[in-house]
């Protein structure tokens, strides 16, 4: 529901907590097999929504804390990691071009959502934990920018949803020593979101992506990306 429109003037304080194990955590461009890693990710996030040129718009950052651990084998060598530290904070803004005007409070209690398509940039900046000399770091040591452009439409209760994206990546020039380059990454993801009363709502989730093939020191990795994702 990023693209639902929203009172002007609101400002939001959200908190969470994710959690994840296994090898997806480690860079596709790192030579690690066996990979057995754990991460524990608290965040705290901060959104206002407003108006631009009379539009909905919404304005937020998102700043993690990741505390990661584990092993692998790096060339059939046996290593192991355990940091902590700042994730690369992220910024977004997003404007609903149609179907979602600015609305007041007092305005917004009359208003019926129908089809909305609206767009966003996220930016993430270089500022969590880095440390050139190991290969499993938490912040990723470059920026990345993700426009985005997504659709929704209500059917009652019921809310259908589309949207593709696309990262674009700068060079890590200190990438243990070395400089990484990465292609774009793709994105499509869809939801499909039922509301009950009293603003609860239930969502199923679809996510393909695909791309990203990285460079190490202008040599191509075999590394290209593509899954999908369900929730």
């Amino acid at each position: 529901r990023f693209y639902s429109n929203a009172p002007t003037g609101l400002n939001f304080l959200l908190s969470g907590y994710t959690f994840s194990t296994g090898g997806l955590l480690t860079d596709p461009a790192l030579q690690l097999t066996d990979a057995n890693l754990e991460l524990h990710m608290p965040f705290v996030a901060y959104a206002r929504s407003g108006a631009v040129f009379g539009k909905s718009a919404k304005f937020d950052v998102v700043v993690p804390y990741g505390f990661l651990s584990g092993d692998a084998f790096l060339d059939g060598t046996y290593v192991e990691r355990e940091v902590d530290g700042f994730a690369d904070p992220q910024f977004r803004g997003s404007i609903n071009l149609i179907g979602a005007p600015a609305l007041t409070m007092a305005e917004f209690k009359d208003y019926q959502q129908n089809f909305i398509l609206g767009t966003s940039l996220q930016v993430s900046a270089p500022m969590g934990q880095y440390d050139a000399g190991k290969l499993v770091n938490i912040g990723q040591n470059r920026w990345s920018f993700k426009p985005e452009l997504g659709a929704s439409k209500t059917f009652g209760p019921l809310i259908l949803e589309l949207a593709g994206a696309v990262a674009f990546y700068t060079d890590n020039n200190d990438y243990s020593g070395q400089q990484k380059k990465q292609e774009p990454l793709y994105s499509v993801q869809g939801h499909v979101v039922y509301t009950f009363k009293r603003g609860i709502w239930l969502a199923l989730d679809a996510t393909h992506y695909a791309g990203g093939k990285t460079t190490i020191d202008d040599v191509e990795r075999n590394d290209r990306q593509q899954n999908n994702r369900f929730g």
